[in-house]
């Protein structure tokens, strides 16, 4: 098959779930015989035609002149060069730029979405901008052949809210085995004495739920939140807290390796994430065999399932982090974690399931 993806920034992984997806999934395509194109951004910083023999096609991207609005001329740019490629699958990641361009989409590929999560529901934007947002998720829908949920919530919502049915196909991770590092040190961090939040510092991210909880609590360890917190809630955070000197603000950390030493060895990692379809962070920390503690709702009640604690209020996070946790809790969970990432959530599960959707998506057609 030849196989085009849109809706990220690129290959290789700069950026966030998207990408990392885009990432291992085409390498594993091609290592299985496919051609594969990914479209990256003009402003990647990866600039070579080729990336593990997926091949890149780098289109002109004004967001950094023109801020979201460029997205869409991104969007349009790749569909565009699609257009003149012999695809058999065009695979759109995501809908929110790329679905008011449906009527331009490749008409002799087989249009597949993955539907991502219910974007329009975030409390950042405006009354207006959510209102695009949910009329670009009906054009999504309406412009394309196939429909993948990667979580069976939004599975559930496509089939309530359109009538519509989707594939249920989840996010990937690795199970990571990782020992305290110098990374820990130099965040003056001990093994298991440290709390962990790594979220997009957003409202319906839960993030001042989960550190009220904290405070309650009176826990003395250190309650570690990673994210860019130069934004506007950001600021409000940590006005708020400054008093809490356990509440440490540490920024955005990119490097894979750090996050991921973060999560082994954290006492308690908290996932607050209300919005959306499988948040990637979440199955990564299951691949690092942290002990979750996860907003209640569907989406990470179907990936997390009875191996971790929920709350929905502040006063369960003061109860949980007051109950702590034992050295054969922790082993339990992170058996059953790392078990469930390598039987249910490998890279190569993934991306053996898609091609499977492909390949019958394509048979359908031919009937």
């Amino acid at each position: 098959m030849i196989i085009g993806i849109i809706g990220t920034r690129g290959i290789p992984n700069h950026y966030g779930g998207f990408e990392q997806f885009a990432e291992q999934v085409a390498v594993r395509w091609v290592e299985m015989g496919h051609e594969v194109i990914v479209y990256n951004s003009h402003r990647h910083p990866f600039q070579e035609k080729y990336y593990k023999g997926v091949q890149i096609v780098h289109c002109y991207d004004p967001e950094h002149k023109m801020g979201t609005a460029g997205q869409f001329i991104y969007d349009l740019n790749c569909i565009l060069h699609s257009r003149k490629q012999k695809l058999d699958i065009f695979l759109q990641l995501g809908y929110t730029s790329s679905s008011i361009w449906s009527f331009l989409m490749p008409k002799r590929s087989v249009i597949v979405t993955n539907m991502d999560g219910l974007e329009w529901k975030r409390s950042k934007y405006s009354r207006c901008v959510q209102s695009f947002l949910k009329r670009a998720e009906r054009w999504g829908i309406k412009g394309s052949d196939v429909l993948v949920a990667d979580s069976i919530g939004i599975q559930q919502y496509l089939k309530e809210a359109y009538g519509v049915e989707s594939t249920f196909i989840a996010y990937g991770s690795d199970v990571v085995e990782m020992d305290h590092s110098e990374s820990l040190a130099d965040l003056n961090l001990s093994p298991f004495e440290y709390h962990l939040v790594i979220a997009r510092l957003e409202p319906e991210n839960s993030i001042e739920m989960i550190l009220d909880g904290f405070v309650m609590s009176n826990n003395q360890v250190p309650m570690v939140v990673v994210g860019n917190h130069s934004t506007h809630f950001g600021e409000y955070l940590k006005n708020k807290y400054q008093s809490q000197p356990s509440i440490r603000f540490v920024g955005g950390i990119y490097d894979v390796q750090v996050i991921n030493q973060l999560r082994s060895n954290c006492d308690i990692y908290f996932h607050g994430h209300t919005v959306g379809g499988t948040n990637p962070s979440l199955i990564e920390a299951m691949g690092c065999g942290a002990f979750i503690c996860a907003h209640q709702n569907v989406f990470n009640q179907s990936v997390l399932l009875d191996e971790g604690r929920y709350f929905s209020q502040a006063e369960d996070i003061a109860r949980l982090i007051g109950e702590g946790v034992t050295a054969q809790q922790r082993r339990q969970v992170k058996e059953s974690h790392q078990r469930r990432v390598r039987e249910q959530y490998s890279w190569i599960k993934i991306a053996n399931e898609y091609l499977s959707l492909f390949k019958s998506s394509l048979d359908g057609m031919m009937d």
